[in-house]
């Protein structure tokens, strides 16, 4: 039999790939190449930085760094106090056909989107076997949620300045840009606090209303002023933990705000005004 010829395709694409391979290549070597430079920049720059690196802790000694490490603190009760909380309300409901009352507890929590938390109400007909479905009242989630962010925020640069303070006071101090950018950078905190601490302060009075026994008691007033049916307020909320955090939101209010002027101090400002009354007196 006749042998068969073979095709020739396999030896095209061998030249085709082989046509293409030195690209290839080329290509693998420029990014080896990159991540190699990149890695050599991450390197050199870790290294610089740990080479500044000078612990001093005679900044905590001053009121520079002392008040920083209170708003550190202070900014963690702040969010931690707001962030984490759930807190339940009750009120109690008497049917006529019952001679027991029965107890309807409310759930709500962080972020307070009340208008989302739901339970439900027995209609005091057909033997209690029917139940109606409420929700709270009232959308807070915008202040506390604001409010919250700021304590993060500040946390964060609290503790970013103070690995300056401490680790690269050399730095710091060298130029006037350091003590200038944090002077602008406290003032817009102390702001911040004002604004958001308001805020909350008002979301916390709209939701002690709005979660208050007799709220949800007048939420159903028409079920409750029916022959034998009785409503009566239940248990109010703690609310120990979220009034603390507004009176912990105004606190740092005043150690960001005092701080300015501390601040002020470091700024070539103060030094400049003190050299002119220098000279004025001389």
């Amino acid at each position: 039999m006749p042998k068969e010829k073979s095709s020739p395709m396999p030896q095209f694409v061998w030249v085709m790939v082989s046509r293409h391979e030195p690209r290839v290549l080329s290509r693998n070597k420029k990014r080896r190449r990159n991540s190699g430079n990149f890695l050599i920049f991450f390197w050199g720059l870790n290294k610089n930085m740990m080479s500044g690196f000078r612990l001093d802790l005679s900044p905590l000694k001053e009121p520079l760094g002392f008040i920083r490490v209170l708003e550190w603190i202070f900014a963690i009760f702040a969010f931690a106090t707001t962030g984490g909380y759930s807190g339940s309300t009750s009120f109690n409901i008497k049917c006529n056909y019952n001679n027991h009352s029965k107890e309807i507890n409310v759930s709500f929590s962080y972020p307070f989107r009340l208008n989302t938390q739901s339970y439900n109400v027995p209609d005091c007909e057909f033997n209690g076997t029917v139940s109606k479905p409420k929700q709270l009242t009232g959308d807070y989630s915008s202040s506390a949620e604001f409010f919250v962010a700021i304590g993060v925020l500040a946390f964060l640069y609290s503790t970013a300045t103070l690995v300056l303070y401490l680790g690269y006071q050399h730095i710091y101090r060298g130029s006037p840009r350091g003590p200038n950018i944090d002077l602008l950078l406290t003032g817009i905190f102390a702001f911040l606090w004002l604004v958001c601490s308001s805020a909350w302060g008002k979301g916390l009075t709209d939701v002690k209303l709005s979660t208050s026994p007799n709220t949800l008691v007048s939420l159903i007033n028409d079920m409750c002023k029916k022959t034998g049916n009785k409503c009566t307020a239940g248990h109010i909320p703690l609310m120990g933990r979220l009034n603390s955090s507004v009176i912990f939101g105004f606190l740092n209010l005043i150690l960001w705000g005092g701080n300015c002027w501390f601040l002020y101090k470091e700024t070539p400002l103060h030094k400049s005004a003190n050299q002119q009354e220098g000279a004025g007196q001389s």
